[in-house]
């Protein structure tokens, strides 16, 4: 643990920011994961710049972290600092059809203002278990709905700790993808732009969709929401469970059995666990199938 990089942490955003040897678990929607060297959550864009510059000077890795709702964290946990944007870093505003949101505020708390300020299109996403940065990053979408499609510019910094700004077409949206990590940038916040519509229907629409998403997927336990990519042609839920791999199990890491998509904590799984009911799912489809299934789960550290 290096004094002087602790020092010049506590300088840029204060002794009550900064974590030492902070449980991941307690920070992912799975409930896993070892410790973090340095935890530490920045008030605004210039601590982070700050500290983005100084992890680089000390060669130090560091680790953007949102509410953690996508993301598996090794057992052993993580070197260096982990930086997360997402309490403190949740300002927005809606100012007519135009929505300028922080990465840190979470996509239900910001859906229920959008739904209340009588703007439809933010629907699908009020109800994703994340961050605006996240959901920006991957592109998050569901039933029927995506990032892209409401996306008009997104706020960026890179690992120089320099501030940028790109368009929604610029930012190279795909399935799961942005150019977020194919170019080492940090999501600081963007602008959506949605449309005018019924405030009744739209809460129909969110109400609606709470329902679904209640029904079929098993939100009662931790996970980080769908553990694999959607192959093309398939549904990877489907191919899991026509592989007789519903219910599936190692350790209290299990294939959920309302939906085979997800992989689920019973209550004591750890990151070694999951990983080996991954690779063993991984395993069973392409023998059965040939058919190879790709995590989105974001799999970080390790010492």
């Amino acid at each position: 643990m290096s004094q002087n990089l602790l020092n010049e942490l506590y300088r840029i955003v204060g002794e009550d920011n900064v974590r030492l040897d902070e449980p991941m678990s307690k920070h992912t929607t799975f409930r896993i994961g070892g410790p973090a060297q340095y935890f530490v959550t920045p008030m605004d864009t210039e601590e982070l710049s700050q500290i983005v510059v100084l992890c680089r000077a000390e060669n130090v890795p560091f680790f953007l972290l949102g509410h953690g709702s996508n993301i598996l964290v090794d057992d052993n946990g993580m070197t260096g600092v982990v930086i997360q944007l997402y309490k403190n870093y949740s300002r927005y505003s809606i100012k007519g059809n135009v929505v300028k949101a922080e990465a840190g505020v979470m996509l239900n708390r910001l859906g229920q203002d959008i739904r209340d300020a009588g703007l439809t299109g933010f629907e699908f996403a009020a109800g994703i278990p994340g961050t605006l940065g996240g959901a920006v990053m991957m592109n998050a979408g569901a039933y029927g709905g995506e990032m892209k499609d409401i996306v008009e510019s997104v706020s960026l910094m890179d690992y120089d700790g320099n501030l940028l700004e790109k368009s929604g077409e610029e930012m190279d949206f795909s399935y799961r993808h942005s150019i977020v990590e194919d170019e080492d940038l940090i999501v600081l916040g963007a602008t959506l732009k949605l449309a005018k519509g019924d405030v009744k229907a739209i809460s129909d629409k969110m109400n609606e969709l709470a329902v679904a998403r209640k029904t079929k997927q098993p939100l009662e336990f931790p996970s980080a929401g769908s553990t694999f990519k959607r192959p093309e042609g398939y549904f990877a839920g489907k191919l899991i469970m026509d592989a007789g791999l519903k219910g599936y199990s190692v350790g209290d890491a299990q294939v959920s059995e309302k939906h085979c998509g997800f992989v689920i904590n019973k209550g004591h799984a750890n990151a070694c666990d999951v990983l080996k009911l991954i690779d063993d799912v991984k395993k069973t489809v392409y023998d059965k199938f040939q058919v190879e299934l790709e995590p989105e789960v974001r799999i970080v550290g390790g010492r």
